[in-house]
């Protein structure tokens, strides 16, 4: 009996091994995209709240796709696919209703499987939907054909094994889904989170036992604990009501600045993978402040303050990992935001100053936090010094 099971396991894992991920049949749907200068600047908006952290590469300055390096190792290396109007290696020539069935369903036009590391919208408007699809049509600069070929992803054995038992192609909805009112903060504020932001799969306890259809069957709801392959091998944060690991002692105002300015009540930097939701309004922000309220607390893993940690080295490196640079770009400047040629674009410190105080007034849709107030003026001068001292000057 061992036997003849090890036998089958062995036989199980071959085929996984050389099948990889499963593919399924495509069906056709009929969804056509009306494109106004509304439903463009609407999905322009979208996309940079869920698409840009993944397939915009900022060496093309486009939507051409770059390495997700927040995957977990155990995912295996995963390549966010060039997504512009190019036909041969974009979605120039996808239909409405291929771009429209992927986005739900995470099934390529091709049949292939789009694993959880893409963002599914099972619970999104159909306008929103629609609106993701116009701007992916305009003639936006980040979306225009360029002909950059994607690389292919190289997923995990536990991957294409959980292919076939745990992740699975979602259901297209059989009747148009529309947002709730916004009127209605508690429930618009449960849409933006669950259906359209997905930020139950990062907060909740592992993305293997998320739930895309009903997000409170997940565990661990809202109560963090995931682990992220970041520069600290993080893990999610508890954004419930519990007081002491979560943000029970947080008011909206809070809320709204960690959000979208990147920096919470204690004054340091809510670091990456977690980006900074610098489109969404205040209103929307509070939205989802007053759904989270409403959510069940549980306790999380515990976020000691800033101000209890330590750091090493000279007076800029010190700065550098206190404001927590060293998340986004790494101890050496080669994290995932790579910025060791940054003083190639900022020849001055002056220069590089002005935009480390307002990045998005000299960057336009840059997520990177405002450090004006933040950072003291005296200290300026130290932590350009180490981010000049990262600097490649060989190329």
């Amino acid at each position: 009996m061992i036997a003849v099971l090890a036998a089958a396991a062995g036989g199980l894992a071959t085929f996984v091994a050389i099948r990889g991920i499963p593919s399924y049949t495509h069906r056709a749907i009929q969804f056509h995209v009306e494109s106004t200068p509304q439903a463009v600047a609407h999905g322009r908006k979208l996309v940079r709240l869920l698409c840009m952290d993944c397939h915009f590469d900022p060496t093309t300055r486009a939507l051409t796709g770059k390495r997700m390096r927040d995957v977990p190792a155990k995912f295996g290396t995963i390549f966010a696919p060039n997504i512009t109007q190019d036909a041969a290696n974009g979605i120039g020539s996808w239909s409405d209703g291929e771009l429209a069935f992927l986005f739900r369903t995470g099934i390529r036009r091709d049949g292939r499987y789009e694993p959880p590391y893409m963002i599914k919208l099972p619970n999104a408007s159909d306008d929103d939907v629609a609106a993701i699809i116009a701007f992916l049509r305009s003639d936006d600069v980040m979306v225009k054909p360029s002909p950059v070929a994607s690389h292919p992803p190289a997923p995990s054995f536990l991957v294409k094994m959980l292919c076939y038992v745990a992740f699975q192609p979602l259901p297209y909805p059989s009747k148009p889904i529309s947002a709730p009112p916004r009127t209605n903060r508690v429930v618009y504020g449960r849409y933006l989170a669950n259906g359209l932001l997905d930020c139950y799969s990062c907060h909740s306890a592992d993305f293997q036992t998320n739930d895309p259809l009903q997000p409170e069957r997940s565990t661990h709801f809202y109560g963090g604990g995931n682990k992220f392959r970041s520069v600290e091998g993080s893990e999610s944060p508890n954004i419930t009501g519990d007081v002491r690991t979560g943000i029970g002692s947080w008011s909206v105002e809070q809320f709204v600045n960690a959000l979208r300015r990147g920096f919470r009540p204690d004054r340091s930097e809510v670091r990456y993978p977690m980006p900074r939701y610098v489109e969404l309004e205040d209103d929307e922000s509070a939205a989802i402040f007053a759904y989270l309220r409403t959510v069940p607390i549980l306790v999380g893993p515990y976020r000691h303050q800033e101000d209890a940690m330590t750091f090493s080295g000279s007076v800029g490196q010190q700065l550098y990992e206190k404001y927590g640079c060293d998340g986004c770009h790494g101890k050496a400047g080669d994290g995932p935001i790579d910025l060791r040629r940054a003083t190639k674009k900022f020849t001055t410190d002056e220069k590089l100053t002005a935009f480390l105080k307002r990045p998005s007034d000299i960057d336009p849709g840059n997520q990177m936090p405002a450090f004006e107030g933040i950072v003291a003026e005296e200290e300026y001068a130290s932590l350009i010094a180490h981010i000049r001292s990262l600097q490649i000057d060989n190329e």
